[in-house]
């Protein structure tokens, strides 16, 4: 396996990845090695029977880089996790250190569900989101694309979240989520909506 960020995510995907990784692709030309690993400007034409995933904590950066790749693309499950049988899990996406999914959740493409995140029975997260360590989905919660969902915050249950929205650290979602908004607070209110 590849994988594409020779940088501080990488880090943590290379940790919770139980299969062999080879090398890493990053876009600077100037990192030659990372983590004992060698690192290459991205080539198509480069092991390209290699599968790889885009280690890159940014959603619309990680979007960016995921149509411009060729290779086949795999998903990261850390072997720390607990992830229900029922679970549909996109390509690309990343499940790392202490990940807890419950039943008929349904996880997009490329998203990272990043350390000690939970997410409950009948979620739905969109593809390029980033669920970012410690928060918690309750049952029942969408998530749009691309959608950052901060550290520590909790999604109370049957809540509908919009597409590219930010939800800051430690906020408490208590009301339903508009596409491009920036939520904040305990209780959670909207400050921005950018469209």
């Amino acid at each position: 396996m590849i994988i594409f960020g020779a940088s501080g995510h990488g880090k943590v995907v290379l940790s919770a990845n139980r299969k062999e990784t080879k090398f890493f692709f990053d876009d600077n030309p100037s990192v030659t090695r990372f983590r004992k690993l060698p690192v290459y400007v991205y080539d198509a034409n480069f092991e390209k029977e290699e599968t790889l995933v885009v280690a890159i904590g940014d959603n619309r950066i990680r979007q960016i880089i995921v149509q411009k790749i060729k290779h086949i693309f795999t998903t990261v499950i850390a072997q720390s996790s607990l992830i229900d049988t029922s679970v549909n899990i996109g390509e690309g996406s990343q499940l790392l250190h202490g990940v807890i999914i419950q039943s008929d959740t349904h996880i997009g493409r490329h998203t990272i569900v990043n350390t000690g995140a939970t997410i409950d029975h009948d979620c739905s997260v969109g593809d390029f989101c980033h669920i970012a360590p410690n928060a918690t989905l309750c049952g029942d919660v969408s998530v749009g694309e691309g959608t950052l969902i901060g550290a520590g915050s909790i999604i109370i249950p049957g809540i509908k979240i919009g597409k590219w929205c930010t939800i800051g650290a430690g906020s408490v979602v208590l009301n339903d989520v508009t596409d491009y908004s920036t939520v904040v607070g305990n209780p959670g209110r909207i400050t921005v909506v950018n469209e």
